[in-house]
């Protein structure tokens, strides 16, 4: 039997409760899921790469247990249809907050179609508990000092809250 590979790409800098709901409702249509790290030369991150894909594999541990293992950290610099197809993914996973996010990703979901007929779009709506959180604002919530826990892993609250007292 064909293992069904999906491919969920951002930018995951902090990856946010909202990241690890839809890694969740990932894992119930795919046997493997590639977390992938958009790196792009010209932006400067504040976790780099290597930071980042600590901090996933350590949520998904301590969220998923043994399930965990079914989630793959990879990186990738150019279309994101590219970095599914050389990882053997049928499946792009993307998170939907509001119908904002929606209108967006229906324009990106029929860029890709025509591009990557072989790829199936998958939308997964985040949780209502998670629905408000985004990366930016965890971010500068967490340069003004304020309380990031609600909205991240614990792992990633503790790599914030280190990254912002060295700041």
């Amino acid at each position: 039997m064909t293992s069904r590979n999906a491919l969920y790409a951002g930018s995951f800098d902090p990856l946010t409760n909202g990241h690890l709901d839809v890694l969740k409702a990932s894992l119930a249509v795919a046997d493997i899921v590639y977390a992938a790290i958009g790196v792009h030369p010209g932006k400067a991150p504040l976790f780099n790469y290597e930071e980042r894909l600590q901090l996933i594999e350590a949520a998904a541990a301590d969220e998923f247990g043994s399930e965990a293992g079914r989630i793959k950290v990879i990186a990738f610099d150019g279309l994101v249809i590219e970095a599914a197809r050389s990882h053997h993914a049928s499946i792009m996973i993307r998170g939907l907050r509001d119908g904002t996010d929606l209108d967006y990703e229906m324009q990106m979901a029929g860029m890709n179609e025509t591009m990557a007929p072989e790829l199936q779009t998958v939308f997964l709506p985040a949780s209502p508990s998670v629905r408000t959180i985004t990366a930016t604002l965890v971010r500068q919530i967490a340069s003004m000092g304020g309380d990031i826990r609600p909205f991240v892993p614990a792992v990633v609250a503790t790599a914030l809250t280190r990254k912002f007292k060295t700041a």
